[in-house]
């Protein structure tokens, strides 16, 4: 894959080496969420190992002791939702704690949960279980140790899958799109911006390219936003179109 901008033409190519021409192109390729990579995760995905949370899960999960891996905004939103239900929610932390990945507002929330428990500089190394999930093999400071487990939701992160688009498209540090007002460094456009208006509101660095999703600078990573974005780019793509 591949997005070649030649005047007001983008052209898209595909994995047989065909391209398409548009004037305006949609980013909606969405992320892959990084999974465990230990004994028995793969075999036990969706049997007791989830990526991700739901409403279904979190009531399927009352009264049991629910482990979550992971230590940024999204696992912190999981434990307490989980709480709601759970005898007990357990974060499995690689750090120390929460100050560096998480928002303070939810800190402060977990820390006033009574049912959420933190293990700091603990990591899953084994899945234990046939058909269904059973246990873990946890590492921590203190050695390795096995504990029951029938639930575990693991957020550790995604990765966008943007190295196929140019560098005039701009992104994060961690490959996400800049779109919009994020943009903006120091209140300044960046460099080699072609328009004298501002970029519309989910529009990348490219006039014309525009990103709704995961794929998205600080995105919410939900379906329902995902949608909404989307709705939303195709109305600045028409406001864009008009302009030829």
């Amino acid at each position: 894959m591949g997005l070649r901008i030649e005047g007001q033409y983008r052209f898209v190519k595909l994995a047989d080496g065909r391209e398409v021409s548009s004037h305006v192109v949609l980013l909606a390729t969405g992320v892959h969420y990084r999974k465990l990579d230990i004994p028995g995760a793969s075999r036990l995905t969706g049997c007791g190992i989830y990526y991700g949370a739901a409403l279904v899960e979190a009531a399927a999960c009352k009264d049991e002791d629910v482990f979550v891996v992971g230590g940024a905004n999204s696992a912190g939103q999981a434990a307490l939702h989980f709480a709601k239900y759970a005898e007990k929610v357990t974060m499995l932390l690689r750090g120390e704690g929460l100050s560096v990945t998480m928002s303070k507002y939810l800190i402060d929330e977990i820390e006033r949960t009574s049912n959420i428990v933190l293990e700091p500089k603990t990591q899953v190394i084994e899945a234990l279980g046939e058909e269904r999930l059973e246990g873990l093999r946890l590492c921590s400071p203190a050695g390795e140790r096995l504990v029951p487990a029938t639930s575990v939701f693991v957020f550790i992160g995604a990765a966008p899958g943007t190295e196929w688009l140019p560098a005039s498209v701009l992104r994060d540090k961690n490959g996400f799109v800049m779109a919009g007002p994020d943009l903006r460094c120091d209140g300044k456009l960046p460099e080699g911006w072609p328009e004298k208006r501002e970029p519309f509101l989910l529009e990348s660095s490219v006039p014309g390219v525009f990103v709704a999703g995961d794929l998205r600078h600080g995105s919410v990573k939900r379906v329902a936003s995902a949608v909404g974005e989307g709705s939303i780019a195709v109305q600045f793509a028409h406001q864009y179109l008009a302009g030829f």
